[in-house]
């Protein structure tokens, strides 16, 4: 089905002023899960312990010798052959990663720390620390799977795909923590943002994940306190004790409590009797409920979108997140938007140097270097997708216009989901550089005090108008007029 078949009729009288001003459905789709739990269907259960698939302890990730006990990989995975091989399955990778695939989460990892010569390019600590936390935080991960008893513990139940896993985890963590111990203050941040932008994408899971992360309840990664690989990171001292994991996320009550109600919110029946099993489960965290409520009202995510940052020679980092059908329909609702706002972005990008009336006027050495720009392989012709990139992409390089333009988007759910919290930082940052147009718009979150995002200041509203009127911004004028003759008839105001 093409784009415009799946448009809807909408409101556009946001966008048309805006032009005359300057001329929630379920989870994404299950991921294939090549790499994932149904690694043991394919190579049989009784082969995760088999140690001629496994790694030398210390040894690669690919290093297939005899003695270790790492899960296997399938071997036809690793290797694309001929130009371009080494980026398709990256990109493999992280669309894998991003679908919470534990298996591609390691392999991402141990891609960009560059454990074998052929990855140098690829060299990226904080990717690879990204991919660690995501790893080790998946109950994929921890999770018992398969149990039989063993008979070398008297009868204990055990799986020996959760000892390859264990294995796994333990590995990875000492990964971890060798990695954070190399990164400053400002390095362990970026990590720590980039970690919780991509829970942020992954729905009630990824915020509950989040909560159990910031959780003392929980080991440091968010899995059960009992878990031996959680156990062995929070000792003390010793040969296993990691103090670098244990205060990349620090322990916060408020922080816990606030991610479960971004999970609640989400309408996630589990996610609310989650929220209340949290608020009982010590004695003082009830309390946070109408200061978290408030600050829920105005959280936004670390990034617009994932930073398409990458190592001289690497890949750029690209966003594989899985929208859900509501961010679906928002993105189909792009055909609403004035194409202007478009062509705009991509001049302040410095991509378009010809006229262009619409999307099929943009040449292909546009969409290429547009979507070089955010890690994504080039394309014929300009999809929704990727409209919604460029005004993003020129947002958030300091395009007042385009900053203007998005918080619209986020008040109107077109091209992303409404979001009254992004709106507003989007307004704050446009009005920053002066725009009277996003004063005039603040003015009305202080006017009404919309959704909690701004508290409620008329006078705040008042001001914020004149000046947006005095800057020349006319269609606030009459507006302005109305608002101060009721500030004057009543002065409580």
């Amino acid at each position: 089905m093409s784009e415009s078949d799946q448009t809807r009729p909408a409101s556009r009288q946001g966008f048309a002023a805006l032009g005359q001003a300057f001329t929630k459905g379920k989870r994404r789709a299950l991921p294939v899960a090549v790499l994932g739990l149904g690694l043991c269907a394919t190579l049989s259960l009784t082969a995760c312990d088999d140690p001629r698939f496994g790694w030398m302890r210390g040894g690669g990730p690919r290093d297939n010798t005899p003695g270790g006990y790492a899960c296997p990989r399938p071997p036809d995975m690793f290797q694309a052959q001929g130009f371009g091989g080494q980026e398709r399955e990256i990109r493999y990778f992280r669309h894998q990663a991003f679908g919470n695939d534990f298996f591609a989460q390691l392999e991402l990892a141990n891609r960009y720390n560059a454990t074998n010569a052929a990855d140098k390019n690829l060299e990226d600590h904080i990717e690879s620390s990204v991919w660690l936390v995501m790893a080790l935080a998946n109950a994929e991960g921890y999770a018992p799977l398969n149990r039989a008893a063993d008979p070398r513990r008297g009868g204990t139940m055990a799986s020996r795909y959760d000892k390859c896993r264990d294995y796994e985890r333990a590995r990875a963590y000492k990964m971890l923590d060798t990695e954070l111990s190399m990164m400053d203050s400002g390095e362990r941040d970026k990590v720590r943002d980039r970690v919780i932008y991509i829970l942020s994408t992954m729905g009630p899971d990824g915020f509950r994940t989040l909560a159990r992360l910031y959780d003392d309840q929980y080991g440091p990664m968010g899995e059960p306190a009992d878990n031996p690989q959680a156990i062995r990171a929070m000792m003390r001292g010793g040969d296993y004790g990691m103090a670098n994991v244990r205060s990349l996320f620090e322990r916060s009550d408020v922080d816990a409590y606030l991610y479960n109600y971004k999970a609640m919110e989400t309408g996630d029946v589990g996610a609310y009797v989650l929220l209340k099993d949290f608020e009982k489960s010590a004695p003082d965290r009830a309390k946070y409920a109408s200061f978290v409520e408030t600050k829920a009202k105005r959280w936004v995510a670390p990034y617009e979108f994932y930073p398409p940052e990458a190592p001289p020679g690497g890949v750029p980092h690209s966003d594989e997140s899985r929208p859900d059908d509501q961010a679906v329909y928002a993105l189909s609702r792009m055909e609403e938007l004035p194409f202007v706002h478009v062509v705009r972005a991509l001049n302040y990008l410095d991509l378009l140097h010809t006229e262009c009336e619409g999307p099929n006027d943009v040449p292909k050495q546009t969409i290429d270097g547009l979507r070089n720009m955010i890690g994504l392989p080039g394309g014929d012709r300009m999809t929704y997708l990727d409209r919604l990139r460029a005004i993003q992409l020129a947002a958030v390089n300091g395009d007042s216009k385009s900053q203007l333009v998005l918080a619209v988007m986020y008040s109107e759910g077109v091209g992303v989901e409404v979001d009254y919290a992004r709106a507003f930082y989007w307004y704050q940052q446009a009005e920053k550089q002066g725009s009277p147009e996003a004063r005039y718009a603040m003015s009305t979150y202080f006017d009404l005090g919309l959704q909690g995002v701004a508290d409620q200041n008329k006078a705040e509203a008042v001001v914020m108008q004149l000046d947006s009127a005095l800057a020349g911004f006319r269609p606030s004028v009459t507006r302005l007029q109305a608002v101060l003759n009721q500030v004057s008839r009543n002065p409580s105001n």
